[in-house]
């Protein structure tokens, strides 16, 4: 009889950590997490209060475990130089002294324009920011690790939307959290395309590559198309799924966000991402789709419409209809 495995997941409260607990515990995992602070409903996860910074809390935490999803960052894009190599170094220690395997969920920030407009699993890395360049080597050190003692997935994802991802362009930037949407704020041209991944289809996805352990190298990685879809269509998709055709086409303030970026750390980080936005960038999902084969992504319609009503911006009774117009 095979023994339960057990994963710990270190940033359990954000939304892809989240999101990745209830997955793993729905495939029969056991889920350890390193939080901060806990929640006072505990349910099924074993919940562990540390600090991701804390070496010695990460490997207390990690004991026994086959698995560390490794889904903290710093909010806000606040303290990326002095906080995430670290803390991703405190994982890799852990994961070595356990022989587990580390899951990253990656990023689109490694990449620069030489690569798009469609990135494959071996497209070069060239990034034109600070926080790309610490992104390429988070997966240089875990490549590394994977030669000794531990092992490696990273999964590659375009934006994240879903139920309770707070830090995020969709809940954030898209429309403003917590209140009915009534406008479209799109921060690129509406003609361009960009890749949305709905968290829910991203920690199914890793749980789905978890159960083929034994069908993955040292170091792996794979790439999450998701939905790959323009500002038309993604305004489209957020009227039907409000029942709202009078949602309006508004663009994002970027000029605004450029005179803040002076004395905002976010905005300043904001605004050296905008190039993600000037371009087509789409993740190339051929190999995962003949790796795991079958449905990967939730309708569109289905997605937006839970992660609206989860946020705050329509009701739970509001019904996905067809608009009259969706031109923007």
């Amino acid at each position: 009889m095979q023994t339960q495995r057990t994963a710990l997941v270190i940033g359990a409260n954000g939304g892809i950590g989240q999101q990745t607990c209830q997955a793993l515990l729905k495939h029969g995992w056991r889920v350890r997490a390193l939080v901060r602070t806990a929640p006072d409903a505990r349910g099924p996860v074993e919940w562990h209060t540390g600090d991701a910074m804390n070496r010695a809390d990460v490997l207390a935490a990690a004991a026994g475990v086959d698995v560390i999803v490794h889904a903290v960052n710093p909010p806000g894009y606040k303290g990326w130089d002095r906080l995430v190599l670290p803390m991703l170094d405190n994982t890799i220690a852990a994961a070595r002294a356990q022989g587990a395997r580390i899951v990253l969920p990656g990023t689109i920030y490694n990449y620069g324009p030489d690569a798009f407009p469609l990135l494959k699993e071996d497209s070069p890395q060239h990034p034109l920011t600070r926080k790309g360049e610490i992104r390429v080597d988070m997966e240089r050190r875990l490549e590394a690790a994977s030669r000794s003692g531990a092992r490696v997935l990273i999964l590659r994802c375009g934006d994240f939307f879903g139920p309770r991802a707070g830090n995020n362009w969709f809940a954030q930037g898209l429309m403003q959290p917590g209140k009915p949407v009534t406008r479209l704020t799109y921060p690129g041209d509406y003609a361009v395309s960009h890749s949305w991944a709905y968290l829910p289809d991203v920690a199914q996805t890793l749980a789905r590559l978890l159960d083929r352990e034994d069908e993955l190298d040292a170091f792996e990685r794979f790439h999450f198309g998701g939905h790959w879809l323009d500002g038309h269509a993604m305004l489209a998709a957020v009227r039907r799924a409000a029942g709202n055709d009078r949602i309006k086409a508004a663009r994002f303030p970027w000029w605004l966000a450029r005179l803040a970026s002076p004395f905002h750390e976010t905005m300043r980080e904001l605004c050296k991402m905008r190039y993600l936005w000037r371009e087509p960038v789409q993740l190339d999902d051929a190999r995962l789709a003949a790796f795991l084969g079958g449905h990967l992504y939730s309708p569109l319609d289905d997605a937006v419409h839970a992660t609206l009503v989860a946020n705050g911006a329509i009701r739970q009774d509001a019904s996905i209809n067809t608009p009259s117009h969706v031109d923007a």
